[in-house]
């Protein structure tokens, strides 16, 4: 687990603003069947900074997390403004079914808290809390994530083995390997191009044709996608 920036750190810092820095608990609680979330983005920040924002374009970072996973880009632009990350609590996927504490960090001067991660497989779908304020007063929270859709990449329901990288269509993995092949695509194009819910995968239930590469009786599913539970202390 990477945490930046060092916490002693942002503790003198806090203390010399005079800013009293929250330490903050995060349990991540993935509530769907057969999907997977790619590394984790966790980041406290600022109120004017947002990882995503639905109903707006994505950016090329957004771009990169919803159709590759990658969460560099996002990463670099929550740094840029002072925030705290911590990036891939999970050590890699977050299976279905399963959670992820990110025991004690400190939070600094930064009162918002956002998650991203990509879901797989999907084309551009990712699970994602945007600019939630952080409480003031100790507790436990929970909070329950839905499904968006980037925007960026048509829904064709294609597993493209590894080459569907950010900007290249397809889904690059099916982490389960429990779809089909051969599919000959759901849709070729996306008519809403800005940041909205997820429809869900759409799916069939031929392995070795049809539209779809996915089970529409494995790869369904409904919001919400996850479960999160916020400790302050």
């Amino acid at each position: 687990m990477k945490i930046k920036p060092i916490l002693g750190a942002l503790t003198l810092a806090a203390a010399a603003t005079g800013v009293h820095a929250q330490t903050v608990s995060v349990e991540v609680t993935n509530l769907t069947h057969s999907i997977y979330f790619t590394p984790l983005l966790v980041s406290a920040h600022a109120d004017a900074f947002h990882l995503f924002e639905i109903g707006t374009a994505a950016t090329p970072a957004l771009q990169m997390m919803a159709e590759g996973g990658d969460i560099s880009g996002l990463v670099a632009e929550a740094e840029s403004v002072g925030a705290t990350n911590v990036e891939n609590p999970a050590s890699g996927l977050l299976g279905p079914g399963t959670s992820v504490s990110l025991e004690a960090f400190d939070s600094g001067n930064n009162g918002f808290l956002s998650i991203a991660a990509m879901l797989l497989p999907t084309n551009d779908g990712f699970v994602g809390l945007d600019a939630w304020e952080i409480p003031t007063e100790p507790g436990s929270y929970t909070l329950y994530l839905n499904a968006y859709d980037a925007g960026t990449e048509a829904n064709d329901e294609r597993v493209v083995a590894g080459s569907g990288a950010p900007f290249v269509a397809g889904i690059p993995a099916n982490p389960g390997g429990n779809g089909g092949a051969g599919g000959t695509g759901v849709t070729t194009e996306e008519v809403n191009q800005r940041v909205h819910i997820h429809r869900g995968n759409i799916g069939d239930t031929d392995p070795g044709a049809g539209a779809s590469d996915l089970d529409a009786r494995i790869h369904r599913w409904l919001n919400p996608v996850a479960k999160v539970v916020v400790t302050i202390q």
